[in-house]
């Protein structure tokens, strides 16, 4: 489990194509401290050590990890947002987070708004259920709040967050290029209430 607090930027030093994808990944941590089979959230999809070094840890990327997250994220020299996974005690700053992809959304607008950031990103169909105004969503791993829903014609969402200066240094939010697709995992509550609205549609 994790919050959506990141803790690092992390980058992707190599990328091998194994029988799974084998990957890299250079950090800030004191890497005494991760043991081998920990749990490290990489731009929001939970992911285990494998190997480790002074600086740098490695992962496996099973295919359907790879299909089921931001094309073109996983590529050498690429930047992650870097979160450990959650320890008794520790502060949950953020919000529960598994490290699971719910979908895949993609930058539709970036524009000052004040100091911050006022992003519009689209989201699937199969995501609109679970989006609401001031709800929680993890974007690239990142906990943020929803600050507004479109529910579009052809059935996917757009929905609106703002970045504040602090969140935009220390994550991968620096850098928006546009179309930029982005990991997107819904609030764990809203996942279990579309699943059984969803049910229950079945046996109206």
């Amino acid at each position: 489990m994790f919050t959506g607090i990141i803790t690092d930027i992390g980058a992707i030093r190599t990328a091998e194509q194994r029988g799974d994808l084998r990957l890299v990944i250079g950090c800030g941590y004191d890497m005494d401290s991760v043991a081998i089979g920990a749990s490290i959230a990489c731009s929001g999809t939970c992911l285990t050590v494998v190997e480790k070094g002074d600086d740098w840890f490695a992962v496996d990327l099973s295919a359907e990890t790879v299909a089921r997250t931001a094309p073109g994220l996983w590529a050498q020299g690429g930047r992650l947002n870097l979160e450990r996974a959650l320890k008794v005690g520790d502060e949950l700053g953020g919000h529960i987070v598994t490290g699971h992809v719910d979908g895949v959304g993609a930058l539709v607008s970036a524009a000052a708004e004040g100091d911050s950031i006022r992003l519009t990103i689209a989201a699937p169909a199969a995501l609109a259920g679970a989006l609401a105004t001031k709800g929680s969503i993890t974007v690239d791993g990142i906990s943020l709040t929803v600050n507004s829903v479109e529910d579009q014609p052809d059935g996917t969402v757009h929905f609106g967050l703002n970045i504040i200066p602090h969140t935009a240094q220390v994550t991968t939010l620096d850098r928006l290029d546009a179309g930029r697709a982005f990991n997107l995992e819904i609030d764990v509550l809203a996942r279990y209430l579309d699943r059984m609205q969803s049910l229950r549609n079945r046996t109206m």
